[in-house]
């Protein structure tokens, strides 16, 4: 006979107690009694990622990636095990997997690796056993056999790349919240949850801080058609399905309103501009996996000539120590930076045919007095960079400016 299969991924918050890890169990117990072959991917309990992180900061304030990576592999190993006990003791037959053990093959880059491949032979011989199958997420292991983590909110991306791997139905992202909502409802109290979204929209919300999804699990997604979707770990709803293309009945020209705070805008001088100048400065930043955001060239007669960047605060010290260290090299006369910035960025795919938007949304920051520091625009998101002690506000009065409170 054949059984469809189903891959679930229960978030930090979802599994923060063995009281919650009983209920996702009770979760699990239901969909392997309709008759699916289930595969679940775990995070670390709560703030467990964040407090091994302290204590290795306890120690040095530079721990070496490697080690970083040997240390938080360890939180979703925690959660994978305690919830194949819960699932025996419940009467299924459950096995715990590592990332490596999964199968899943990474790049060289700890702290934030890329997916290569993953053998799905373990993971289709135990389903074909019968059993509940748990791997734990945010982990892999290099070609060198080196444990290596996926970055924040990896665990989406081991669950969709394990859903491709496996060819499952479904793969369904349990989270604290209903599903997608047009901003984070936790700051623009009007949010409401979307019933269905583009790929494409979602991705660009994920890359631009909305924090349900992480990005490269999007971009699995869409890329080999595996239907995702968001749902919560306390209630019996449907959530958010992502898919090719929304009904036109949700024909919102912005869908939605992401925010991320702790942006910093780098800029760099040159006495005389030389060719090449810009490439080699972000291939230098690209080969020592820093990334870059928005980007702004200034090349005005009688001023030197100097480009902006922005990029998260975590990376600062470490791309004003690339930048200095090829200063020579990059031919660029000094670098500043400027901190306390935020990115607010509105989203969709109706933008692309409604002329305007952008005019629009500056429009409204100009009333509500909120100076653009940097601007950056797609084919379906508009994204500016604002001081930060603004952007709660800007992310409230852009989501009222494009009616995202109102149903369509």
């Amino acid at each position: 006979m054949f059984m469809s299969k189903i891959v679930m991924k229960f978030g930090g918050t979802s599994v923060s107690t063995t009281e919650k890890i009983a209920s996702v169990a009770k979760r699990i117990r239901k969909e392997k009694e309709k008759g699916h072959d289930i595969v679940v991917v775990v995070s670390a309990m709560g703030k467990t990622t964040d407090d091994l992180v302290s204590l290795a900061k306890e120690i040095t304030e530079n721990p070496t990636k490697r080690e970083m990576d040997m240390l938080l592999s360890t939180g979703e190993q925690v959660t994978m095990s305690l919830l194949a006990i819960q699932l025996n003791d419940l009467g299924l037959e459950a096995v715990s997997l590592t990332g490596w053990q999964a199968g899943l093959v990474t790049n060289e880059v700890h702290r934030n690796a890329r997916v290569e491949t993953l053998d799905g032979t373990k993971i289709n011989d135990l389903l074909y056993e019968n059993k509940v199958v748990i791997v734990a997420g945010f982990q892999g292991v290099s070609r060198n056999e080196e444990i290596t983590t996926l970055g924040r909110g990896g665990s989406d991306t081991t669950a969709v790349a394990i859903a491709v791997t496996i060819g499952a139905e479904v793969c369904d992202i349990y989270t604290d919240v209903e599903g997608v909502f047009t901003s984070d409802p936790r700051f623009v109290p009007n949010a409401r949850k979307l019933e269905q979204l583009e790929y494409d929209e979602m991705l660009e919300l994920a890359n631009l801080g909305a924090g349900v999804l992480h990005p490269r699990a999007v971009e699995f997604a869409k890329n080999y058609k595996i239907p995702l979707r968001v749902r919560s770990s306390y209630e019996e709803n449907e959530g958010t399905i992502l898919k090719e293309e929304v009904d036109m009945e949700n024909n919102l020209v912005v869908r939605g309103v992401a925010f991320e705070s702790d942006i910093v805008r780098l800029t760099i001088e040159y006495d005389v501009p030389f060719n090449g100048s810009l490439s080699s400065i972000f291939t230098t930043l690209a080969n020592n996996h820093i990334n870059v955001d928005i980007i702004v060239q200034s090349i005005v007669d009688g001023v030197r000539p100097a480009v902006s960047f922005s990029i998260k605060k975590e990376s600062l010290a470490e791309a004003i120590t690339v930048l200095e260290t090829n200063k020579e090299v990059l031919g660029f006369t000094f670098a500043d930076f400027e901190v306390g910035l935020a990115k607010v960025s509105i989203v969709g795919s109706g933008m692309v045919s409604n002329p305007g938007v952008a005019a629009q949304m500056f429009d409204r920051l100009r009333k509500e007095n909120i100076p653009v520091k940097m601007v950056s625009t797609s084919e379906i998101k508009v994204s500016v960079v604002v001081p930060q002690n603004d952007m709660i506000q800007a992310a409230n009065a852009l989501h009222d400016e494009f009616d995202l409170a109102i149903k369509q």
